[in-house]
């Protein structure tokens, strides 16, 4: 069977062009299937969108070649506090703090907004990557040596793999039969970006609501990004509301310790709600981020999973190309999916529970909450081996583009 590339990746978010990245820089020719156009998240117009890269992911972009550009754009989170919170009350007296002093890698993670990133990965696909914004993929034909892709402007195109990277409705997945689990959480997320007064010194704060969490992670200068949850009537009513009104119900919940705040842009709400994949391959296929687990926010993992794939699968398949082996034969795609399937699902499942527990009120359950809290707090070996989870240093084997070695 003839092939126009090794790998055909659907989706052109942030995980597919990175994935492409990985291959081609190890050899592979590759194509990026894009339903977007390059728009304005490669401009200069910043919509909101920020992400808390693990030290991982950073290591990730830095074998990549693409972190000297970035560093300068991001804002390291240097301490994590956490604790249960109550509108108007602030803190509650038991919370955990994490400080990245305590790990020698250096910061847990960094924030870094969308427009950054994305431009990053765009640019860094010319002349290496096959790009082809504007299209779909439409239908896929699985056969013994390879699958042929059917785009939505009618050209047919053959490769030995098809990688899903388009999100939680997956096309790919579902041609391919992949059923998914999930449930709905019954919360929105409201997420701005607002401007203070104070410094925020790189902590990221983190209030645990029986409504749910509310998130306030640093960026560049005196700004910082919210990321509310807030049952779905409660998140409604909230995101209808003029600015003026809208800061006014999140002034409590934020609290005074960076001074008065401002929004420093537009506002975005998102259901939430957890989808996983059954599996994470299929004859010919693979799926990576969202289209194998899309998670609640609480932690701020979503995209760093989605990496871990990217990582995962670019070693796995490079490594079988190298012995010269089918890379999309059922043998190697089960390497992939043994590697990180088990990992996604006890974090997407470990952040599940964490929101249950906190959305409950009954007060011996906060109490035993916060006395839990503070006992990690407390020990300092428990409280560095939750930073280097968080950070992306506790997975097993750790692929070496995790590590920041390149393939």
């Amino acid at each position: 069977m003839r092939h126009d590339f090794d790998v055909v990746i659907a989706g052109g978010g942030l995980n597919g062009p990175t994935l492409a990245l990985a291959l081609a820089g190890a050899g592979l020719s590759v194509a990026v299937v894009d339903p977007r156009r390059v728009d304005d998240r490669a401009g200069d117009t910043f919509d909101g969108r920020a992400y808390a890269l693990a030290l991982a992911s950073v290591r990730l972009l830095s074998a990549l070649s693409l972190w000297p550009g970035l560093a300068g754009e991001s804002q390291p989170i240097r301490q994590v506090k956490a604790s249960q919170g109550h509108p108007g009350e602030g803190a509650a007296p038991f919370f955990l703090h994490f400080d990245s002093a305590e790990i020698e890698e250096g910061p847990v993670g960094h924030m870094l907004e969308d427009r950054f990133l994305y431009r990053a990965l765009i640019g860094a696909m010319e002349g290496r990557v096959t790009h082809l914004p504007g299209l779909a993929v439409t239908a896929q034909d699985p056969g013994p040596h390879g699958i042929t892709v059917t785009l939505s402007d009618g050209r047919q195109i053959a490769a030995r793999l098809l990688v899903g990277a388009d999100g939680r409705g997956s096309g790919v997945a579902a041609r391919a039969g992949i059923r998914r689990q999930g449930w709905d959480y019954g919360q929105t997320a409201l997420v701005a970006v607002v401007d203070h007064d104070l410094p925020h010194h790189g902590i990221a704060h983190q209030y645990f609501m029986t409504t749910g969490p509310l998130a306030i992670l640093p960026l560049p200068g005196n700004r910082s990004s919210v990321v509310w949850s807030e049952t779905r009537t409660n998140a409604a009513a909230i995101a209808a509301l003029k600015d003026d009104a809208f800061l006014s119900v999140l002034r409590p919940r934020f609290g005074d310790f960076l001074g008065p705040i401002a929004l420093a842009g537009p506002r975005f709400a998102y259901p939430l709600s957890l989808s996983l994949a059954e599996c994470y391959i299929a004859p010919r296929v693979a799926l990576i981020g969202d289209a194998a687990h899309g998670v609640h926010p609480i932690a701020g993992q979503g995209l760093n999973l989605g990496l871990r794939d990217v990582a995962a699968l670019a070693e796995v398949v490079v490594k079988a190309a190298r012995r010269g082996e089918d890379i999309g034969s059922p043998l190697v795609l089960e390497r992939y999916q043994g590697w990180r399937r088990p990992d996604a699902t006890a974090m997407a499942l470990g952040m599940d529970t964490v929101n249950r527990l906190f959305a409950t009120g009954n007060p011996v359950i906060s109490a035993l909450r916060g006395a839990g809290m503070g006992l990690v707090s407390a020990l300092p070996g428990l409280r560095r081996g939750f930073m280097r989870q968080a950070a992306g240093l506790s997975i097993h084997p750790m692929p070496q583009l995790l590590e920041g070695r390149p393939l």
